[in-house]
């Protein structure tokens, strides 16, 4: 095979899988890993894919974030395995925060059965999920509504949030990059989630395998910040081990 069918192949092939070690891509092309970081330090100049420590993986970038209504079936199984694991790390007596979103009111639907547990949200969805279990005390951030998704934010939703002080906080996003941390398309949304992380004791996102390795315009915390991701058993063994590097917990679900 010549070498340049060799890199459009490896191109097609790290574009299908989202990410891929050297070593693998050696075993799949049946060359030596040196020619394979020859041809990903070739394909990384000609800006097609980004380079990582032992391989390589596809930069994504998330412009917008489809409506509430679009994603609420988008990787549904995915998102109910997420939040029935998130949902397990809670513990009666806590005081949490759940954001706004698909992949969180799953969360929600798992928590109806706890008592003495009190959930900040800035979502009138989950709130309306927990509205008759009676071991859960439901406060409202309040703020202006967005009445596409039911999710409250601006002034009056980030001073609500940052007066606060909770155990944990799961906080939902459309991207989260191992290197570049949490991220977001619409700079209106950022303040809320970074006064969410800054009241919480841990930091855990919920993300679906979409939303893994994506770059979006806004930084809305380094990882860093965060604790642990939750995410689906469909995100590639390279982009966990990548998170973990950076000293984050990767459950898979």
């Amino acid at each position: 095979m010549l070498a340049v069918e060799r890199k459009l192949r490896i191109i097609e092939y790290v574009r299908q899988h989202r990410s891929a070690s050297v070593a693998v891509l050696a075993q799949e092309f049946a060359v030596h890993e040196a020619t394979i970081r020859r041809d990903l330090a070739e394909i990384e100049q000609e800006g097609m894919l980004k380079r990582t420590h032992g391989g390589v993986i596809i930069e994504q970038l998330t412009n917008n974030e489809p409506s509430f209504n679009e994603r609420t079936n988008v990787q549904l199984e995915q998102k109910m395995r997420i939040g029935k694991m998130a949902a397990s790390l809670v513990e009666d007596g806590d005081h949490i925060i759940i954001d706004s979103g698909t992949t969180t009111l799953h969360i929600a639907r798992n928590l109806i059965h706890h008592s003495n547990l009190t959930v900040v949200t800035n979502d009138i969805n989950v709130a309306a999920e927990l509205r008759d279990a009676p071991g859960v005390k439901v406060t409202v951030t309040g703020g202006e509504l967005y009445p596409s998704s039911y999710m409250l934010n601006g002034m009056f939703t980030e001073h609500v949030l940052r007066s606060l002080h909770v155990s944990k906080a799961f906080i939902g996003t459309p991207a989260i990059h191992p290197s570049h941390g949490l991220m977001h398309p619409e700079a209106q949304l950022v303040p809320a989630k970074q006064s969410m992380i800054a009241s919480a004791q841990e930091v855990i996102v919920v993300a679906d395998d979409s939303k893994i390795g994506k770059l979006s315009l806004h930084k809305v915390a380094p990882i860093s910040s965060l604790n642990m991701l939750i995410t689906g058993i469909e995100v590639p063994d390279y982009h966990i081990t990548l998170f973990q590097e950076h000293g984050i917990k990767v459950v898979t679900v």
